[in-house]
């Protein structure tokens, strides 16, 4: 039996994919964006967060406090320095709640109002508009900057690119030395920066977050947020029908259409919104908020400034976009219903965990002691009998001055009947030093059980008698 045709004819054989299409099916091919420029309530809130942020940021690092920084992160010596704090690796406990309170921040607001931290005060959203600022100094606004791109290449082109791009090498350079002078002193990077005598690891991490910055916030922008940012996937899960979003209502805006200016839409079977598509050409990833939520909005609330605009000058209500919830929309609720749904228990329930950590962390750092003891048992010689018959037990001690200024501390102890505590003369810690002081305890025989007993060593500062610490320890005595 002879076997049936397989062969395809050429006319039906796939033809190659060019490179261009091969890439096109991997992945969305990136439209470049160009955000319009807008004022307005938001907008200003958004600069106004721009200002802040920077501001603790560059300036910070240059605030004095005594001989030193303000603050200072000494990876080095393991210091960290925060205005009269000094901070051991032994006080993680209160970066581990410091983290804690950040999380919990972020469900909260999130909860309540959507992606407020990346509309308002995310590093990519800030340094983006700082860029964005810069560039439209240089280039011109939206069309011009368009057009810009258009043109062929020459000198005048070439020289107004050289331009955007040194400034945003300038500040991108700027921010990575601001984030290197928190871990050196500022003042030592500049006298470094001088004679471009940079340690290796310094001039690495100046290069490598300036490189990211001006990656991110020049090259990448909203690339970033829509497929490098976690927060833009789980966000979801963190909404629900009450929480505050941007939305488009398309019960007033539909159907959208061209009209003239004042005209009632009612007369001419329109709705509201007048199809300019200047809610699109605002939004800094390029999306239009009229299709719905979509995960790529940052809750910027660009459009929303830039339709109201666009709304006064119809002689229109404002809010076709708007802050509001879904059952809002599905219910027609006014300002009070809606307010009165947004603080949920759900809501109630982060507020409420939310304070409590906070005051815990604020009483934390309010009781923190100044002075931190720890009481290692030398385990080369468990005990042993010294002159006069007493058993001797050997501790080493890590004092630390956990203030900034030198202290004289005396040693005690405690617990068992004739205890003494060898040397008994006070010694000195430096300012936010460190020393260890090794310690004979000794007692009669007598005096406990044979096995382990419970003494305790205080150290107590001479200068401060509420500066005490009595750390319990374990005292051998033989059988």
């Amino acid at each position: 039996m002879s076997q049936p045709d397989t062969q395809t004819p050429k006319s039906a054989e796939p033809k190659s994919k060019t490179p261009a299409e091969a890439e096109d099916t991997l992945y969305a091919v990136r439209q470049k964006v160009y955000p319009r420029a807008v004022t307005g309530l938001f907008a200003t809130w958004r600069w106004i967060l721009v200002w802040a942020t920077q501001l603790i940021f560059y300036g910070l690092c240059w605030l004095p406090w005594g001989d030193r920084q303000a603050v200072l992160l000494d990876v080095v010596e393991r210091k960290f320095y925060i205005f009269g704090w000094v901070f051991w690796p032994q006080d993680v406990f209160f970066l581990a709640i410091l983290l804690i309170i950040s999380a919990y921040s972020l469900f909260f607001f999130t909860a309540v109002a959507g992606r407020l931290w990346c509309g308002y005060a995310c590093p990519q959203t800030v340094y983006t508009e700082i860029f964005m600022w810069v560039e439209e100094k240089i280039e011109g606004n939206r069309s011009q900057r368009m057009k810009l791109d258009a043109a062929p290449m020459s000198g005048r082109k070439l020289g107004i690119k050289a331009a955007k791009f040194g400034a945003w090498g300038a500040i991108s350079l700027w921010t990575g030395f601001t984030l290197v002078g928190y871990f050196t002193p500022i003042r030592e990077l500049v006298s470094e920066a001088l004679t471009f005598s940079f340690g290796p690891w310094e001039l690495f991490w100046i290069f490598f977050y300036g490189g990211f910055t001006y990656l991110f916030a020049g090259v990448m922008r909203e690339q970033v947020c829509k497929y490098m940012c976690p927060y833009a996937r789980f966000q979801g899960v963190m909404f629900d029908p009450d929480t505050l979003v941007i939305t488009y209502d398309p019960e007033r805006g539909e159907p959208r259409g061209p009209r003239k200016k004042g005209l009632d839409p009612k007369t001419i079977s329109k709705g509201d919104c007048v199809d300019c598509g200047i809610c699109v050409q605002v939004c800094p990833t390029g999306i239009d908020i009229r299709n719905g939520m979509q995960y790529e909005c940052i809750g910027c609330a660009a459009c929303i400034d830039a339709c109201d605009q666009v709304m006064e000058k119809m002689n229109y209500p404002k809010g076709l976009i708007r802050y509001t919830t879904e059952n809002a929309m599905k219910r027609h609720w006014g300002m009070k219903e809606i307010i009165g749904h947004v603080m949920r228990p759900r809501i109630m329930i982060y507020a409420a965990v939310l304070v409590a950590i906070c005051s815990a962390f604020v009483w934390g750092l309010a009781t923190r002691s100044n002075l931190r003891v720890d009481v290692i048992k030398d385990r080369s010689t468990l005990s042993r009998e010294v002159e006069g018959g007493l058993i001797a037990n050997v501790y080493n001690l890590q004092v630390m001055n956990m203030t900034e200024k030198p202290r004289r501390f005396a040693l005690s102890a405690s617990g068992l009947d004739g205890v003494k505590i060898t040397p008994a003369e006070p010694f000195e810690v430096d300012a936010a030093g460190l020393k260890a002081v090794t310690v004979e305890v000794a007692v009669p025989p007598e005096s406990g059980k044979p096995g382990s007993n419970t003494v305790y060593i205080e150290v107590k500062a001479l200068d401060d008698e509420t500066v005490s610490v009595r750390e319990k320890t374990a005292f051998l005595i033989p059988r």
